[in-house]
């Protein structure tokens, strides 16, 4: 963070920082010296589609101990399990990222931007106007059923597998193998890519 530069040293208005707080900065600016990968997935199907996507990718940016390194192409879905036009179709895109935070913390992060972008949980299978999933976390496998890892339909969901493959094509899914492989055995009927859709990689 820039600062406004100040003539002297004697100016009244600057206040020495608290040593507890350069500490907090200094390990918030040192979070990543041992960071995680994590994959996560992002979808939307109401409302502007597009722009809560990128309102997705910035919210991870901005949030301490994440940093994003990779934004996928964007591809269009149908909906899952619900009659064929009786929902919009999805925007849905990949976001693979470092990070300091344990999962349960990444969760929490992205359900609460989720609830930044208004989404409701009443209806399964209901439309959202933004879903944020933790596909993956480094190679943690874990059932917890609060936070099941890697995310236990991934290795069935083209739009998770085809962005997740053009952001790394060498990936590997936690106890399923290579995305590749994966993405090589299900159908991609129903999920197009979106060559004239592009998502920014926060700067």
């Amino acid at each position: 963070m820039t600062r406004p530069f100040r003539q002297g040293h004697s100016d009244p208005t600057v206040q020495p920082v608290p040593a507890s707080v350069v500490e907090q900065v200094d390990a918030a600016d040192t979070t990543l010296s041992n960071p995680k990968w994590a994959v996560i997935s992002i979808g939307s199907n109401l409302g502007n589609r597009l722009e809560t996507l990128q309102g997705a990718v910035d919210a991870l940016e901005d949030t301490p101990g994440v940093r994003v390194k990779a934004v996928s192409p964007v591809y269009e879905t149908e909906p899952w399990g619900v009659a064929p036009g009786s929902q919009p179709s999805y925007f849905n895109a990949v976001v693979a990222l470092k990070t300091t935070l344990p999962p349960a913390s990444l969760l929490e992060r992205a359900h609460a931007v989720e609830e930044a972008f208004h989404r409701v949980r009443d209806e399964h299978w209901g439309p959202r106007t933004l879903d944020v999933d933790i596909v993956a976390y480094a190679d943690v496998t874990s059932d917890d059923p609060h936070l099941t890892l890697p995310h236990p339909r991934a290795h069935e969901r083209a739009f998770v597998l085809a962005p997740w493959h053009d952001v790394d094509p060498q990936a590997q899914l936690p106890g399923r193998g290579a995305v590749a492989d994966l993405l090589s055995v299900i159908t991609r009927e129903g999920v197009a890519h979106r060559g004239d859709l592009e998502l920014r990689l926060p700067e």
